[in-house]
């Protein structure tokens, strides 16, 4: 009974944190999944209306076919009287051209008897010509109302499909005929098949005649009655088909109308979301059954978070009330501490005042009084003899029997303690000498003394009137230990502190090395790759300028994909450049308006080119930013804006938002789910909904969000479902006066392709590591006209330089091996005697090379090398140096 009352406490609490675990993962779980099936059910029903959007569109495209061809006089006649052979055949071919026009599945003309007159499969084996088809609902609804619609199984044909039927009326509205026109609807079941879902359309008998699987077909969703199915023999809608039911248990219905089914006839293996949609005109319904799997993960991730929260909380309050305990506990022990303290400090100045007492009483007799007292204490008188002493003193130095006795001078007992180490290192005389000049000075004293058994001993000396003099003696030893302990416990937690703050240094340390060898390995390896990409794009120039027809088309398609290749291995090279911190930013104030009309005239071809329009609204704003940088946020906005962007226009545009500046980009796409608006900011995430064909690599929002947090440009977005999205970029605005004109940029040679063009007979080295490269490089000059004496490695490149093979113009690689291209450049003109122009053509990303190339002159051109650049660079270098000879 006393365990159990001694540990009720602990029971009630692990029964109140389990409790409230459970009940929080509960609520929290069922909360959570009825919101993401709300999400769900909002979502399956926007995706069924385009469903039956896409059906009625399909439908509705051949409504008025039937319509016209009941207007055309060959048929009008030809249900007016008997047709002879030739008549028959003549509209046959007719129906058959009006066929391959209207892509109907079949026409057919029949007659006010239900005997099809002509269609257009009358050269087929299943031709509807000389079929009875008075008992179809179509005819009949035709006959009666001038018009009827049916969907059910070809007599003839044993295919499905949609049948429209139109009357044909004479002058005086006798019903003549009926023309009838099929529409097969598989191509519609065929664009089910790439959703996940399960997607059935059934007529007014619940009965499914469409859907995405062969198991869902020709399924009831309820029992028939006797007049239904009288009414679907009567008709024969789906000939010999075996109507199998379909069995389903509903376990929820949601509040939109969706409701939770199990399905066990077809089995499936989880419960799924199953929303109906009706249609007006058929009087058919619409039914997607969504998998809702993720909802219940979605619960139970929730679940778990709600419970590891109680727990965290209800782990939390123990800490903090253990705390608290420990605190209070900490709080009472130093008061009981110091009380014990006080107690025996009081006790000692008791002691001390009874020694003084006892010893000037001592020559009267009283000496038995200093028995009672706790510590040791001895007596001199002012010849420094013994006059009193306890039995406590004679404990704490274990003296031999009779060497204490009254009126031995105390200087004996000091040379006895001596011997036995008592008074510390160093000479005997001199510690004794010591210790009685003291006595002789009269002055009080209190020191500590440690003997060899780990006793403490707190020593008082304290002078009497007639020139004697009491020494007390206090074991201390249990008060030094606890103080010790103390002072170990401090030292120790000291220590692990120290520890650990070195082990997050270190893992700091290491977590910066392994980010610095991240960032070299990503350039490396990204320009290790660049090199075969670069003689690549250079084979493909040199084989397009000799092929043509579709031979040329193929060879663009395969510079487009090494382009691209191109744009994935730089995107790398940049996300690695910002993670790492080496992409320098040059932020100033600029004009806003310029770079807009450049983006707005580079992506309005491609706009264009798409059937899209591009707008743009100009601006005079004033913005501090890097231009270079923010450009490229921009062109990744546009470029996802015009990629997922259907049909319609795109738009960009500033708003002022306080002293900022908010620049947008508005697109008219299939919008994006708020369950993605956060994962596609991340690398090589991306949408499958876009409508162009080129796909990206997923890294140019990543590239956008890691430039605006470089910039401290917040970057945001905006989408709505089924009208569009809007990403936008938020930066300081600036002030006019504080605008730097940038430096103008030198003006792009025309490149001369006639026989007196720069290029030609021109005398050029091309130097790299790569053999490909040379290989691919040689090719390219020569055909562009260049005398090519070298395209070799660096050594090769020294061992033929020489005054009389000075080159008029030098294509130099960067980092090859041990050589660096600049000292390799230097090293050449000193065995020319001669400094040619030279073109750096290297993968690296240095900005400090770049800016060593403009300040000595040289063409900076990146790998993978475009021929139309590389062409131009080498025709202005060259104009330039032959300007310069000239002066």
């Amino acid at each position: 009974m006393y365990l159990v009352s001694r540990y009720r406490p602990w029971w009630l609490l692990i029964v109140l944190m389990l409790g409230g675990t459970a009940l929080c993962a509960l609520l929290a779980g069922r909360y959570a999944q009825q919101r993401a099936l709300d999400d769900e059910s909002l979502q399956v029903r926007r995706q069924l209306g385009l469903y039956a959007q896409t059906l009625q569109q399909r439908i509705d495209r051949f409504g008025t076919l039937p319509q016209v061809l009941a207007l055309d006089p060959d048929l009008h006649q030809a249900v007016s009287h008997p047709l002879t052979a030739a008549e028959r055949q003549r509209l046959n071919l007719k129906l058959a051209q009006a066929n391959s026009v209207t892509r109907a599945s079949t026409l057919t003309l029949i007659d006010r008897h239900g005997i099809a007159v002509a269609a257009s499969n009358w050269d087929q084996p299943t031709s509807n010509v000389g079929e009875d088809y008075s008992y179809r609902p179509y005819y009949q609804q035709a006959m009666a109302r001038g018009s009827g619609h049916f969907y059910g199984i070809g007599m003839t044909t044993a295919v499905p499909g949609y049948f429209l039927s139109q009357a044909i009326y004479d002058d005086r509205g006798t019903v003549l005929g009926v023309v009838a026109i099929k529409i097969e609807l598989r191509a519609l079941e065929q664009e089910w098949l790439q959703s996940p879902d399960i997607v059935l359309a059934t007529d007014a008998h619940d009965v499914v005649f469409l859907a995405n699987g062969d198991a869902w077909r020709y399924r009831l969703l309820r029992p028939l009655g006797p007049q239904e199915r009288s009414e679907m023999l009567a008709t024969r809608q789906y000939a010999d088909r075996s109507l199998q039911p379909l069995q389903a248990r509903t376990a929820e219905v949601l509040a939109d109308g969706g409701r939770m089914v199990r399905v066990e006839q077809p089995a499936l293996p989880r419960p799924v979301l199953w929303q109906t949609l009706a249609l007006n005109e058929p009087q058919w319904k619409l039914h997607l059954l969504h998998d809702a799997s993720a909802s219940t993960a979605v619960g139970r991730s929730a679940a778990l978070a709600a419970g590891g929260i109680w727990l965290a909380l209800c782990f939390l309050g123990l800490f903090v009330q253990q705390r608290r305990r420990l605190a209070a506990h900490r709080q009472r022990s130093r008061r009981e501490l110091e009380s014990v303290l006080k107690q025996h400090a009081q006790e000692l100045r008791t002691a001390q005042d009874g020694v003084l007492q006892a010893a000037q009483q001592a020559d009267s007799g009283l000496s038995r009084s200093l028995a009672h007292l706790p510590q040791g204490v001895v007596v001199i008188d002012n010849e420094q003899k013994l006059v009193a002493w306890n039995a406590r003193y004679l404990e704490l130095f274990r003296f031999p029997t009779g060497l204490i006795r009254v009126g031995r001078p105390i200087e004996e007992i000091f040379r006895y303690n001596a011997r036995r180490g008592l008074l510390g290192p160093g000479p005997i005389d001199e510690a004794i000498e010591r210790r009685l000049n003291h006595l002789r000075s009269g002055r009080p004293h209190m020191r500590e003394s440690e003997k060899d058994d780990g006793t403490v001993l707190e020593i008082r000396g304290n002078p009497l009137p007639d020139g004697g003099f009491v020494t007390s003696y206090a074991d201390i030893t249990a008060y030094k230990n606890t103080a010790r302990e103390l002072r170990s416990l401090a030292d120790a937690l000291e220590h692990r502190v120290a520890e650990r703050t070195r082990d997050l240094d270190e893992a700091r340390r290491e977590a910066e090395r392994a980010n610095r060898y991240k960032s070299r390995f990503v350039a490396s390896a990204v320009h290790d790759l660049l090199q075969p990409l670069n003689a690549a794009r250079m084979f493909v120039s040199v084989l397009r300028g000799k092929l043509q027809g579709d031979a040329r088309e193929l060879s663009e398609h395969v510079d487009a994909a090494l382009a691209a290749q191109d744009a994935i291995l730089n995107s790398l090279l940049d996300i690695s450049r910002l993670e790492s911190g080496a992409l320098q930013t040059h932020v100033r104030a600029f004009a806003l308006s310029p770079l807009l009309e450049t983006l707005a005239r580079e992506f309005g071809l491609a706009a264009e080119s798409r059937g899209l329009q591009l707008r743009w609204v100009d601006t005079r704003a004033v913005v501090v930013s890097d231009e270079a940088l923010l450009r490229r946020i921009l062109q990744n906005f546009l470029s996802n804006a015009l990629r997922y962007t259907p049909r319609g226009r795109v738009l960009i545009g500033c708003r002022r938002d306080g002293a900022q500046l908010r620049i947008e980009v508005h697109d008219q796409g299939p919008g994006i789910p708020d369950s993605l608006q956060g994962e596609i900011f991340e690398e090589f995430r991306r949408l499958d909904d876009g409508v162009d064909q080129e796909r990206g690599a997923g890294l140019g929002l990543a590239i956008v969000e890691r430039i605006g947090r470089l910039l401290g440009h917040p970057i945001r977005l905006r989408s709505t479902l089924g009208r569009g999205s809007v990403f936008s970029v938020s930066l300081p605005m600036g002030e006019a006066a504080d605008v730097v004109p940038a430096s103008a940029p030198a003006a792009a040679p025309v490149v001369d392709t006639g026989d007196d063009s720069p290029l030609r007979h021109c005398r050029v080295w091309s130097i790299d590591d790569d053999p490909r490269v040379c290989a691919a490089t040689r090719a390219l000059l020569e055909r562009w006209g260049c005398a090519v004496e070298l395209a070799d490695g660096p050594q090769a490149a020294l061992d033929l330089a020489a005054p009389a093979t000075v080159p008029q113009l030098l294509l130099l690689d960067v980092r090859m091996g041990e050589f660096h291209g600049p000292d390799l450049y230097e090293a050449l003109c000193v065995q020319w005697q001669a400094r040619p122009p030279v073109i750096l053509v290297t993968a690296e990303r240095d900005d400090a090379l770049r800016a060593q190339a403009a300040e000595n002159g040289w063409g900076f051109l990146s790998k993978p090398v475009r021929p139309p650049a590389l062409r131009a660079l080498m025709t202005q270098v060259l104009l330039r140096h032959r300007g310069d000879a000239t002066r």
